[in-house]
């Protein structure tokens, strides 16, 4: 309910604590750094990661105002390009898959979709263990317009909209809980277990697949940009658009690595 302006300085205060007094995660997130950029120095690395737990505190605090902000509160604070994209589709009968990353604030931009697209607004989140935060978070997308579904319900939820015209937003960056279902590429110097499940829906449903790019402009402040990965996803070869998807992520990360969700435990799985 604080003022944006509280907000961030309580955000700044959690900073201190995670950061300095009970560190969260920091060897993980140290440890993914090195691996993923081999040539950059500890001092470089260690001004990255401070920079990030500033972003991650911000985060934090700007997924939970999501509960009492409003309509007008968001949109004044995420800057839209190339939304155009969205509506030559809709005018072509075509519904989309849009991908995007953990990168910036995932939230708000997915929250203005109902406000430029005039497909039917639709997100794959994973479930909430909390039962009460799980409804929460359904109803305050729901205030919004955004339909969600679970991992667990999206092949019915395909199969039941498929006469409909919908976005598809799948955030494409997890690590697969079982890496034999997954496609390996080099991603951040890695060997990295991605999800194709982007891929899979848009070659079995023929749906183009648009990526979001998020980019953080200033504290608090956003800009979602579209990309198109691919208008005819049946012609695509093998795997080409699940690795469109993460070089874009990629791409991003490379330009700024403080604003990735580095705290995961992103390859903890091994390429046999």
């Amino acid at each position: 309910m604080l003022p944006f302006r509280l907000m961030y300085l309580l955000s700044d205060f959690t900073f201190f604590i995670l950061f300095y007094i009970t560190p969260y995660r920091k060897k993980v997130v140290m440890s993914n750094l090195r691996n993923s950029f081999p040539e950059k120095t500890e001092a470089e690395l260690k001004v990255i990661m401070k920079r990030f737990y500033r972003h991650f505190c911000d985060l934090i605090f700007e997924s939970l105002k999501t509960f009492t902000a409003s309509q007008n509160d968001l949109l004044k604070r995420v800057t839209l390009e190339n939304t155009s994209l969205l509506e030559e589709f809709y005018k072509k009968n075509k519904s989309l898959i849009l991908a995007t990353g953990h990168y910036g604030n995932w939230e708000w931009p997915a929250i203005t979709l109902p406000y430029h697209s005039s497909h039917l607004a639709t997100g794959i989140y994973q479930r909430l263990s909390n039962q009460f935060f799980d409804q929460k978070l359904r109803k305050t997308r729901a205030k919004f317009g955004m339909k969600l579904m679970s991992t667990r319900e999206v092949a019915d939820f395909f199969e039941a909209h498929r006469n409909d015209l919908c976005t598809y937003g799948f955030i494409n960056d997890q690590s697969p809980s079982d890496p034999k279902r997954g496609h390996w590429m080099k991603f951040l110097n890695q060997d990295t277990c991605v999800f194709t499940g982007v891929e899979k829906y848009a070659q079995k449903y023929d749906y183009p697949v648009l990526y979001g790019r998020i980019v953080k402009l200033k504290r608090g402040h956003y800009k979602l940009s579209y990309e198109l990965v691919s208008d005819e996803p049946r012609t695509a070869s093998p795997n080409e658009i699940t690795e469109k998807c993460a070089r874009i992520n990629e791409e991003l990360i490379r330009q700024d690595p403080a604003f990735w969700l580095w705290t995961h435990r992103r390859w903890k799985h091994k390429k046999m």
